[in-house]
């Protein structure tokens, strides 16, 4: 049977267009779905938007919209860009849907049944960002340490979750499961959090009407975490289909490091007070930066993804986020960074190598894929690049997987000028259309491998390979790249560049 694998993004909030930053998280968690498809798993990966809260009520009383007006037209928004990206989420929720209602009413009456709610009065210091409390300690001269924005006094009545009181048993939970954070410095941190005491933390709010009321009593509305978190759960059935989510759960959450906290000690704690298994794993990569400073409106240095779009294309725009940045750590964009990159990766190297082939190929094999193969180092190096490409997707290295696929392309190139089909072909024929075997090989196990991170190439290429008839999305790894997998007689196109060279 096809092993589950549940991969979630952020549901992203919807009072601002989705930026860099959202697209690397989304991007990210599709390339690693595609890769699982390809393997076989039964994927299930969703992504959405966050809709409810005091921030978007305030965003859209300044437009002179409602909240839910403004909210539909962000999400559109998101879900534009995402299909411009190619992103193959399964699912995509909205926090203001019925059966998003149904579920966090359901886990907030269990967690309350459970004895780990109460009523108390809160009054302290509250960023409408960001949508947390926070103490005068937490604060950066003053404000919020992640958005620098002045943070406001609150007074009023809230229910809150226990959350102290599940201090040792998330210690124990992190203890058994040292994957369940990643990477190693974000788990370093939470941990750390946990070991300075957990306070209970505000699930309600009476002075916003903008949200789901709690069941038991309903002029209070919901505060963020147990509505916006509760998304996993919603989409894979819960409450409703208990067999969809058992098959499912527990999953694995993409999100940036400034929501870790929330993920990894917030939410996991939610969920044991409801009687449900934590995540599997939260893996929080850092911030994109411009010039070593986050990307924000205030400072001018937001980028969006249309900005590059038109000049590097989808799959470029892909590849530059998949294989310049590390997942995990912070990365730092460039513009002449990436356009370098483009067009040594790209263009040079990868482009380069398919036109080679396909022009030889249809000149000296009759435009038809040879039957023939020298059998050389590649056939033994498309099953090592397979191997360790798939142990570096399994472990979200995406920087490194790709560089893995990348070699076999430097090879494949490298192997070109030791053999030189071009020369062979004036004396034996044969010999280059075994030549050109091996590189049709190489090519072939190329769009399989990098087809998760530039699937509109990659598919271009497998089908000027005369594959069309069977779509690389249809193919499971690692048994339909073995070598001889290519089959002879098919007809073979040269195209258009894949990568038209940028210029200075």
């Amino acid at each position: 049977m096809a092993k589950p694998f549940y991969i979630t993004t952020p549901i992203y909030y919807v009072n601002d267009a989705p930026h860099m930053g959202s697209a690397y998280t989304t991007i990210s968690a599709d390339v690693a779905a595609r890769w699982h498809r390809l393997i076989g798993d039964d994927v299930m990966f969703l992504t959405g938007t966050d809709e409810h809260g005091l921030k978007l009520q305030r965003a859209a009383e300044e437009k002179g919209m409602t909240p839910q007006e403004l909210a539909d037209f962000y999400s559109e928004r998101f879900k534009d860009l995402w299909q411009e990206l190619n992103i193959s989420n399964d699912d995509f929720i909205r926090t203001t849907e019925k059966r998003h209602r149904k579920a966090v009413r359901t886990l907030l009456q269990k967690v309350y049944d459970a004895g780990y709610i109460e009523l108390g009065t809160y009054e302290g210091l509250y960023c409408v960002a960001c949508e947390a409390y926070y103490t005068e300690d937490d604060l950066v001269e003053g404000n919020c340490p992640f958005h620098g924005k002045p943070v406001e006094h609150v007074r009023e009545d809230n229910y809150f979750f226990k959350l102290s009181a599940f201090e040792d048993r998330l210690k124990e939970h992190y203890a058994q499961h040292p994957e369940a954070i990643q990477p190693q410095s974000r788990r370093n941190e939470v941990l750390s959090f946990i070991d300075q005491g957990l306070r209970d933390f505000s699930i309600s709010r009476t002075s916003i009407n903008w949200g789901i009321p709690l069941p038991w009593e309903e002029q209070h509305v919901t505060y963020v975490w147990f509505d916006a978190l509760t998304n996993y759960i919603t989409a894979i059935g819960y409450p409703d289909d208990e067999d969809r989510f058992q098959q499912y759960w527990p999953g694995i959450h993409f999100v940036g490091k400034d929501i870790v906290r929330f993920h990894a000690v917030y939410w996991p704690a939610m969920l044991m007070a409801a009687g449900i298994d934590p995540p599997k794993t939260v893996f929080a990569h850092g911030f994109l930066t411009v010039g070593g400073e986050k990307m924000s409106k205030s400072k001018a240095n937001q980028i969006v993804p249309g900005d590059l779009i038109p000049t590097f294309g989808v799959d470029g725009y892909r590849y530059h986020f998949v294989a310049d940045q590390r997942f995990g750590g912070d990365g730092d964009f460039s513009y002449e960074q990436m356009a370098a990159r483009y067009n040594s990766d790209l263009a040079n190297n990868f482009g380069n190598l398919a036109s080679r082939v396909l022009n030889m190929a249809i000149k000296y094999c009759e435009g038809v894929s040879p039957e023939s193969r020298q059998n050389g180092p590649l056939r033994d190096l498309i099953s090592e690049t397979f191997d360790k490409t798939n142990a570096l997707f399994e472990d979200f290295n995406f920087s490194e997987a790709t560089g893995q696929i990348w070699n076999l392309i430097g090879s494949t190139n490298a192997y070109i000028e030791t053999m030189e089909p071009f020369k062979l072909a004036k004396t034996d024929i044969e010999a280059a259309a075994a030549v050109l075997g091996d590189c049709l090989e190489a090519l072939r196990a190329v769009c399989l491998m990098a087809y998760p991170i530039m699937p509109d190439t990659t598919t271009e290429l497998w089908n000027r390979l005369g594959l069309a008839e069977t779509p690389i999305e249809s193919m499971r790894l690692p048994d339909d790249i073995k070598w001889g997998s290519y089959p002879a007689g098919k007809k073979l196109e040269k195209g258009e560049s894949l990568f038209p060279r940028l210029e200075e």
